[in-house]
């Protein structure tokens, strides 16, 4: 449902931001939203806009069931909408995969959602990872591994 000359050019009006001389210049790029329904995507899209959400997690072993690479520090990715329009682009600063145990608190908070608690985070990310776990036929525990990706909204640019 993605439009990719939409999200082509949006890559483009933020490449044009750059001065000229920056370097190294980025190259590449994902393009993908939050979550696993068009409202999660369109409300954690808000929460990046707002300068709210600045981390977000995932399960481990959806990444090796798919073959995907883990992100990595210094990767580009357009964020989309529930409806696959692009509406920011984002760099990866950070990487970590750990235990669902030990996220702490201040992943939860820089992940942005509810009241940006550790309890409220393990709720819904258990709610949420339990389901995928299901899908993928994996049992889910406090010991199921999580990449913690942190990251910088670049454009639009903050305010």
């Amino acid at each position: 449902m993605n439009d990719r000359s939409a999200i082509d050019a949006f890559w483009e009006a933020y490449l044009a931001t750059l001065a000229d001389n920056a370097r190294p210049r980025p190259q590449a790029f994902e393009s993908w939203s939050f979550g696993n329904s068009s409202e999660m995507a369109d409300r954690l899209l808000a929460r990046v806009l707002e300068g709210v959400k600045t981390a977000t997690s995932s399960l481990l072993w959806s990444y090796e069931i798919e073959g995907e690479a883990l992100p990595a520090a210094g990767e580009y990715s357009v964020i989309l909408d529930g409806k696959g329009v692009p509406g920011a682009v984002i760099r990866t600063d950070d990487v970590v995969v750990q235990s669902f145990r030990s996220v702490d608190e201040n992943l939860a908070f820089d992940e942005g959602e509810g009241d940006q608690s550790l309890s409220f985070w393990r709720q819904v990310h258990w709610r949420f990872f339990a389901e995928e776990c299901r899908e993928i036929g994996k049992e889910p525990g406090w010991d199921m591994d999580v990449v913690c990706e942190r990251f910088t909204r670049v454009y639009p640019a903050p305010s």
